[in-house]
């Protein structure tokens, strides 16, 4: 006889054991020859080794298609965990390229030639900077990355932060709690995970501190280890702020700065950090740069237009100044 433990890693072992444990108790009838003990997120499983590991292969398929899809039905339990050979179209279902299925099994993956460099890049490199204008998939691409890596167990957590430069004193005159003022600043990484995470498990990763989206002044004195952690807008960072962020890098993370050095909004004596990054953090190994451009725009067909206009009145203006 041998035994094998397998542990649960969602928001709630009831999404898989089902209502009064109806999922459960089907999986039990689907394996008379196994002695299955179930403790909350733990299974562990009695029997013959050759018995344990069809159940543990076909266990996998049913969290794959779970995870694909965010629910499970008694259906799907009885096609998948009741195959005699799992078909081969559940078995394909997580393509190469596939970075993660979102929600109601939306294909989440890299669209264009610099958003595939990006991912490429995160196997060898430790930071990753992206730089290019609004729409080409910069934060997008980035955040599906940090899910992989979540899911695939290789981090711990994910970290998403933004500076939000409009807060200083301003702050106070809006409206609620701390979290619900800084909310809006920090609501298009909220979008890309509720993208990417069926809602219950989005919910509990932010409740448990898994995820957590703060504003980068939230960053100062950490230390961020088996993490992944993203800075967005980095080109509204100051310099000390994103040197203080780059910083907080510890043990077994993997960080992306992401940022549009088009949109600057800081006071004008005050320089990007990502701009001076550009020049001090090249040529250094385990650093990569991508450069994004409206080649790799994803949005409406108009953005790109809209980027080369704006593009072509800098050039105007950078001439006349060189000119006078």
């Amino acid at each position: 006889m041998s035994e094998s433990v397998l542990q649960l890693d969602i928001g709630s072992p009831l999404e898989i054991y089902g209502p009064g444990d109806k999922y459960l108790n089907e999986i039990k009838e689907l394996f008379p020859k196994l002695k299955i003990i179930v403790r909350g997120e733990l299974i562990k499983l009695i029997g013959e080794e050759k018995e344990i590991k069809l159940f543990e292969k076909r266990f996998d398929l049913l969290l794959l298609h779970y995870d694909r899809f965010g629910k499970i039905n008694e259906d799907i339990v009885k096609q998948i965990m009741g195959e005699d050979e799992v078909n081969s179209r559940t078995k394909d279902e997580k393509g190469d390229d596939v970075l993660v299925y979102g929600r109601h099994g939306k294909v989440i993956k890299a669209l264009t030639v610099n958003q595939k460099k990006m991912v490429e890049s995160s196997k060898d490199n430790d930071l990753i900077i992206a730089i290019g204008p609004a729409g080409t998939g910069k934060t997008y691409t980035a955040v599906a990355l940090a899910v992989q890596a979540l899911k695939n167990k290789q981090v711990k957590r994910i970290i998403l932060t933004r500076p939000a430069i409009e807060a200083g004193e301003s702050l106070g005159f809006l409206p609620g709690d701390m979290k619900e003022k800084l909310d809006p600043y920090l609501q298009p990484l909220y979008d890309a995970l509720r993208d990417m995470l069926p809602t219950q498990r989005f919910l509990s990763y932010l409740e448990d501190d898994t995820i957590e989206v703060a504003p980068l002044a939230f960053m100062r004195g950490r230390t961020l280890s088996n993490a992944f952690a993203i800075l967005d807008e980095a080109q509204n960072a100051s310099a000390s702020q994103l040197k203080m962020f780059l910083t907080r890098m510890g043990k077994s993370s993997k960080f992306i700065v992401t940022g549009d050095v088009t949109q600057i909004d800081l006071p004008r004596k005050k320089l990007s950090g990502l701009l001076e990054a550009q020049k001090i953090l090249k040529g250094l190994k385990g650093i990569d740069f991508i450069y994004l451009d409206r080649r790799d725009v994803v949005r409406h067909k108009l953005v790109s237009s809209i980027i080369d206009a704006y593009n072509k009145l800098d050039e105007e203006k950078t001439n006349r100044i060189e000119n006078e």
